[in-house]
């Protein structure tokens, strides 16, 4: 999933169909030239949906699709006929699609299973036929209901990456790393900061044919709840990961202080991030000796912890059987 494919916003313009206009027709033949009403309704307009497709990564074809319209509703009939409904649009999306109203901020619903449908915005109503309108008063209505028109509105399009373990730490923390050494992803990698400015994601293999899903999110900097760098963009993925995996590198000069930052910055975006179980993964181990290591473990964070390195390919085993636990406790 190159950069330039991966598309998590966009704002779209959506018009659905006007309703179908109800009948006034009435009956009439060549044995009764006063028949009563017999005017179907209108067909509804066609809805704007949202329909989860699992194969879905990004919103990239909805990108240049700055408008989207719906099918009118056709006219009621003789006989009590109904007219058709309008053609409903079905936008494919991918899972962990949220659909925003763009004013207020306003979070109308989320896509979050492969076939689910949604219904965006209403098509206008069919109109009522003048069967509806015959009493015992007025036996011969010769009028009967307009359909209703369709609506216009934006709507914003937002894609939350739905992954059992998203990487959380700063740029050049080793993320892209280990998972292109523990999945098949191949994410870009480099020595210089935001090397990964969009999600990758990648299937992590397990014992006995068991899988589970973890993603690399743009780095973390200081004040990216503020949305400096590209502060909310990492945020909105993480909110949708089981699993916070932090990622520090062991020579960095303040293991616990870098924690702080990078739980911080989670808790002013969204407080509700600081309830998701975390583990602690301390990278570029492969550079510790015995005594290093245990004196670096006396002034740890108070979580879950494990020494890595993805290149030597050390403590990856033990990582896997301390997330998949984790998983599988909450699953529990």
């Amino acid at each position: 999933m190159s950069g330039s494919n991966f598309v998590d916003y966009v704002k779209i313009n959506c018009r659905t169909g006007r309703g179908g206009a109800g009948s006034s027709h009435l009956f009439r033949d060549r044995m009764n030239s006063r028949g009563g009403p017999d005017g179907g309704d209108g067909g509804r307009g066609g809805h704007i949906i949202l329909r989860g497709n699992k194969q879905l990564w990004t919103l990239i074809h909805l990108k240049y699709r700055k408008h989207v319209k719906a099918g009118h509703g056709e006219n009621g009939g003789a006989s009590e006929s109904t007219g058709a409904e309008g053609k409903d649009e079905i936008l494919e999306v991918p899972l962990g699609t949220i659909a925003k109203d763009p004013d207020t901020g306003e979070v109308l619903f989320e896509i979050t299973e492969d076939g689910e449908e949604k219904i965006l915005l209403h098509g206008g109503k069919g109109g009522l036929g003048n069967v509806h309108f015959k009493n015992s008063v007025r036996q011969t209505p010769r009028y009967a209901q307009p359909g209703l028109p369709g609506q216009e509105a934006w709507k914003v399009l937002e894609l939350k990456v739905l992954a059992d373990v998203g990487l959380v730490g700063f740029p050049n923390a080793g993320k892209s790393t280990l998972l292109s050494v523990i999945t098949a992803a191949k994410p870009k990698i480099a020595d210089y900061a935001f090397t990964t400015l969009v999600p990758n994601l990648g299937i992590v293999p397990y014992r006995e044919y068991q899988s589970f899903v973890m993603a690399d999110i743009p780095g973390i900097i200081e004040g990216a709840s503020e949305g400096k760098g590209i502060g909310h963009r990492f945020l909105r993925h993480i909110e949708r990961n089981a699993i916070l995996l932090f990622m520090i590198p062991v020579d960095t000069d303040d293991i616990k202080a870098e924690y702080e930052i990078l739980s911080n910055e989670l808790k002013k975006y969204n407080s509700e991030l600081l309830d998701k179980d975390r583990v602690l993964a301390l990278t570029k181990s492969d550079m510790l000796d015995e005594e290093l290591m245990e004196e670096i473990k006396q002034d740890l964070p108070d979580v879950p912890y494990v020494f890595i390195s993805s290149v030597a390919q050390q403590g990856l085993t033990e990582l896997k059987d301390m997330l998949w636990k984790k998983l599988n406790e909450k699953v529990e």
